[in-house]
């Protein structure tokens, strides 16, 4: 998970072109880049948080918030039938990337739990 989320963070600031149609147009236009790396450096940051142990649980609970924070963008993809990239995705793709959503959120879910201990 940690490098999921690494690399996805990691793509916001080498290819920022690709989200910028994605963001809502209810956000001001000025703020559309820096919210890319903003949330490219979030998406990173708590990937690599996730490795160290005294801050997983934290990390996990960051990205269940900026997966929250993020679903208006993919919901805004959804309803304008925005195609970053260019090509347009298969008829499914957004009957399956949002409800994915809540996969991610369970993954990250899954890491907030406690580390048991050693008997």
């Amino acid at each position: 998970m940690s490098l999921f989320y690494f690399v996805a963070g990691i793509i916001h600031f080498v290819k920022p072109g690709f989200y910028l149609p994605i963001m809502p147009t209810w956000i001001p236009e000025s703020l559309h880049l820096p919210l890319v790396y903003l949330s490219g450096l979030a998406e990173s940051g708590l990937g690599a948080a996730l490795l160290l142990p005294a801050l997983r649980r934290w990390a996990a609970w960051g990205i269940i918030a900026l997966l929250i924070a993020i679903f208006p963008a993919n919901v805004h993809m959804w309803l304008h039938d925005i195609h970053p990239g260019g090509a347009a995705p298969p008829v499914w793709f957004h009957m399956v990337r949002l409800p994915f959503q809540a996969v991610l959120i369970l993954w990250a879910f899954w890491h907030t739990r406690p580390e048991k201990v050693a008997r």
